[in-house]
């Protein structure tokens, strides 16, 4: 656009054609057309414009977005629906409603329900206008199965011949949206489709110049930044790589607290850590450990400014328990930076690791039949929620301390 500011010269539009084609099949994009334009004079626009560029003879800028063909795969991948709704209106009907998002579905078609793995028919496809003999990618349709099965908003319906991925950990590209900067280890929430989840990023592993496409070293990213990242999740979820679907491997992240979008970003591949780490059954679990001890483990974290007396309180504390006989142990924060966590600093960052840190320690020690005390600033209410959310419920209590 804006040929009518250089004389229309065939020489600029050229090299910017030349440029543009350049940065573009970087990106995978080879199908284009350049068209000469100057919307204030209209040159190109609806009519061709034999004056002031005779040298083009290409199609007119309206001319070519009526024939262009746009290519729409999605008929050809898949299936998947993710649910939207567990449609029950009575007791005689039970529907999994949403939109179809790759494929084609026909009753009698055999489904893998996801992340769980069981298998079922296709019964009926119903929609408001009648019952459906196909449904394909675009439309929002209920299903009916043979089998009652729990299932969920945020299940995964899927084809049992390529079923999507199942993964709690990704690499990923992230397009940060917050003046508030990324902030690695601090838990977010991750929607994809249907599905939220608790989400944790780590350090770039580097950002991308959006000029150059150069890699560049980053241990954050602020606002309008983009990057790649590996990402964790609380629980297994189904994907497919953004490349192959979109829909399926497209997410917003969302700040716990406030509730409002700071980033988005594309699933590439899940990581082979997430298929290669499963929990180890133990017989002798925490209920084992609590019951031999005699008492209920928990967590009291003690939170407040430096020097407001916590850490005092919190010994105190523990001396009474220990009086009672009760099984302890204190964690503090300027003990825990002499070994654990002794090669953080103080940067926002390092406090939210910091936190992540002592939260993760204390739900093992819990796990023990511990009666755990912490003592540390932790400023973010974000990552004393954290530590909150990973243990069961009760087995939080937090204290401010202002003396």
């Amino acid at each position: 656009n804006k040929l009518d500011m250089v004389d229309y010269d065939q020489s600029v539009f050229e090299q910017i054609e030349e440029e543009y084609r350049a940065f573009a099949h970087q990106i995978g994009l080879d199908d284009i057309t350049c068209i000469p334009l100057s919307a204030l004079q209209g040159d190109n626009v609806i009519a061709p414009s034999p004056i002031n560029t005779p040298w083009y003879h290409g199609p007119t800028l309206l001319g070519y977005l009526e024939t262009v063909t746009v290519d729409d795969d999605a008929a050809s991948r898949p299936f998947r629906m993710p649910v939207q709704w567990v449609n029950r209106p009575n007791l005689d009907f039970r529907g999994y409603s949403g939109r179809i998002v790759g494929g084609a579905v026909r009753p009698g078609d055999r489904l893998r329900i996801l992340p769980a793995g069981k298998e079922s028919t296709v019964a009926r496809i119903v929609t408001q206008d009648g019952d459906l003999d196909l449904a394909v990618a675009g439309q929002s349709v209920t299903l009916t199965l043979n089998d009652e099965i729990d299932i969920s908003r945020g299940d995964v319906l899927a084809t049992i011949d390529a079923p999507p991925l199942v993964a709690d950990q990704f690499e990923a590209h992230i397009i940060w949206m917050s003046e508030e900067p990324m902030l690695p280890g601090r838990p977010y929430l991750l929607k994809l489709g249907a599905t939220t989840v608790a989400a944790t990023l780590a350090a770039p592993k580097y950002q991308v110049n959006i000029n150059t496409l150069e890699q560049l070293a980053a241990k954050t990213l602020e606002l309008n930044e983009i990057g790649v990242c590996n990402l964790t999740v609380n629980r297994a979820i189904p994907f497919d790589p953004y490349a192959e679907n979109r829909d399926m491997g497209g997410f917003i992240l969302i700040d716990r607290i406030s509730n409002t979008t700071v980033g988005a970003g594309l699933l590439n591949f899940a990581l082979r850590r997430s298929q290669n780490i499963h929990w180890q059954a133990v017989e002798i679990n925490k209920q084992a450990h609590a019951t031999l001890k005699g008492q209920k483990p928990c967590v009291v974290w003690f939170t407040g400014l430096s020097g407001s007396g916590k850490s005092t309180i919190a010994n105190l504390v523990e001396k009474q328990l220990h009086a009672l006989g009760r099984h302890t142990y204190l964690l503090d924060g300027d003990n825990v930076r002499h070994g654990l966590n002794k090669d953080l600093g103080f940067t926002e960052a390092d406090r939210v690791e910091n936190i992540r840190r002592i939260a993760e320690v204390a739900k093992l020690m819990v796990d023990a039949g511990l009666i755990v005390l912490t003592s540390f600033i932790s400023p973010f209410r974000a990552e004393r929620r954290m530590a909150r959310d990973i243990l069961e419920t009760g087995e939080f209590c937090e204290v401010f301390v202002d003396t």
